[in-house]
């Protein structure tokens, strides 16, 4: 995909607010009859996913696979192909709702990179960028065009920010694009028949294509580092959680605001039960399904979060933002991200990036690596556009889901040549001050509506590239997925993100001195009650083919 997307990108749950969407409870007085749909399993199971066709693209220096490892150019190829034969709008006004997490980008009328995007699609292509400023912008803006009824064409639904009531919404506002997509159907989009299966899988609700993938790599999360920072102890190698506790001790000195750690407690402990073994979601053995919450190992990290605040090794400010910056200046020495935003961060910020391989978090620990899902939501059509206005919108998305390697995406990741980036003497794309502020902050929203498969790519910097690329290899060895994935439960697309609100909300708390350890299993039972059970035994009924 275009690795535009950056920073909070989807790095868990930490940080995000549910979302209940206003206006459902007046669906019904509409008229519009929207009802969850049950038996969502079943119907999941008998959907026939698009079709995969492989793109004719140049190819990689070093090779990706089907396991998640993304394919590395260490240049810019010379020989690009042409992805979309003909220009994919009508001339129409298209409107989208989308999301920034960078510099907004300027508008239309002062950004020559969004004038040649409206030429190329053929169509005024209209987006409502929301900016996040860590206070739930996105959730807010997308919960008042549904209650308000003033709904884009385009809409991108995020994967993980606690939309509430899914299946209702889509019902009641949205196309089934089950018609225009399943099977060879996608053949007429070739773009969006290039994206991998696993990530169509994450836009099926209640066995119907809701929308159109976002593809997204399948790496999971990260520890991204500073390898200067780390140098006083030897580098950023533990034999252990507690050596990973003394050196950051020994590395922290608040007086100097010199901290070790962000303050996005979820996902530090995310990555501390990757050090003890906990399972990604879920562990499934003979048929039964036990939740990572549930297991010592996860609980073990938690333990060892609490005491890692308790050392001050996190930034005091949990509002922190600007975690980068603080990277950049050796203030800070690690942060967790999603694998695919470190690509964008590698390209934007100068310092020598390193990254944590999962270890034993103590003796006789089997350390994993969680891979990711493989997109990042997906981008519903409008109920109220025809036919024939479907079928356009299908194909200006195809247009932006380009793959590396095609003219489309070099326009739609740097602009417009001589003006936006040049060739440097090697061939490597560099951008101009002109494509930082208009190509860059233009492109990252694009890349929320739909976007290619991942790849890697640093401009002048294929020494790193390859590094990435070494370090992914490393990363597979000890990967491990959801079981769950690609399976359905109605209860978890109707509870999973408020359940799931509630124990971040008590884990923070909890690594805040907020509240006890013991806290931890009064929200897990009622997690369990409130719908983690009812979830536990519609996947085990999923995976067995019920």
């Amino acid at each position: 995909m275009s690795t535009h997307l950056s920073r909070r990108g989807f790095m868990g749950a930490a940080g995000i607010a549910g979302l209940t969407v206003a206006g459902l409870s007046t669906l019904s007085a509409c008229g519009s009859g929207a009802t969850v749909s049950k038996g969502g399993a079943k119907a999941s199971a008998k959907l026939k996913l698009p079709t995969y066709v492989q793109a004719q693209t140049a190819p990689a220096d070093l090779a990706g696979n089907a396991a998640g490892l993304d394919a590395t150019y260490l240049r810019y190829p010379k020989a690009l192909t042409k992805s979309v034969a003909k220009t994919p709008g009508d001339g129409s006004r298209i409107t989208a709702l989308t999301e920034t997490f960078t510099t907004p980008a300027p508008p239309q009328g002062k950004n020559a990179y969004w004038q040649e995007l409206n030429k190329r699609l053929g169509a005024q292509f209209d987006m409502t960028i929301v900016v996040d400023q860590g206070v739930d912008a996105y959730l807010q803006k997308f919960n008042a065009m549904m209650a308000g009824g003033d709904i884009p064409d385009l809409v991108w639904f995020p994967p993980n920010q606690g939309i509430q009531r899914v299946p209702e919404l889509l019902d009641a506002k949205f196309h089934d694009l089950t018609p225009y997509l399943s099977g060879d159907a996608v053949k007429a989009y070739p773009n969006l028949a290039n994206l991998p299966t696993t990530a169509w899988k994450t836009a099926v609700i209640n066995g119907k294509i809701r929308g159109v993938t976002v593809a997204y790599g399948s790496m999971g999360q990260v520890y991204v580092v500073n390898q200067d920072f780390w140098k006083p102890v030897g580098g950023a190698e533990f034999t252990s959680a507690e050596d990973f506790l003394a050196k950051g001790k020994e590395l922290l000195d608040a007086k100097r605001n010199k901290y070790v750690l962000e303050p996005a407690y979820v996902n530090h402990i995310a990555q501390f039960a990757q050090w003890f073994g906990a399972p990604s979601g879920w562990r499934l053995e003979g048929g039964k399904l036990t939740h990572q919450y549930e297991t010592e190992e996860y609980q073990e990290a938690l333990a060892f979060a609490v005491k890692v605040a308790k050392a001050g090794l996190f930034w005091p400010d949990p509002n922190l933002s600007t975690v980068m910056e603080k990277m950049s200046q050796g203030s800070l020495g690690a942060y967790v991200q999603s694998f695919p935003s470190f690509l964008v961060d590698a390209k934007t910020y100068d310092f020598p990036f390193g990254v944590i391989v999962p270890f034993a978090g103590k003796e006789g620990a089997t350390p994993h690596y969680n891979m990711g899902y493989g997109s990042v939501g997906y981008t519903a059509i409008n109920k109220k556009a025809d036919e024939k206005r479907v079928k356009m919108l299908l194909r200006v998305l195809d247009y932006l889901a380009a793959p590396f390697g095609t003219e489309e995406r070099l326009f739609l990741d740097n602009g417009i040549e001589g003006k936006h980036w040049t060739r440097t003497a090697k061939g490597d794309v560099k951008l101009t001050p002109k494509g930082t502020s208009e190509a860059v902050t233009t492109a990252m929203p694009l890349a929320f509506l739909a976007a290619g498969p991942e790849y890697i790519y640093l401009p002048g910097q294929p020494e790193l590239a390859g590094r990435i690329h070494g370090w992914q290899e490393e990363l597979l060895k000890i990967a491990q997925s959801n079981p769950t994935s690609g399976h359905f439960s109605d209860t978890s697309t109707s509870k999973g993100s408020s359940l799931t609100t509630g124990m971040s909300d008590v884990q923070k708390d909890i690594v805040a001195g907020r509240k006890p350890l013991s806290a931890f299993k009064d929200q897990l039972a009622k997690w369990r009650s409130g719908g983690g059970d009812k979830m536990r035994a519609e996947f085990e009924a999923s995976l067995a083919g019920k």
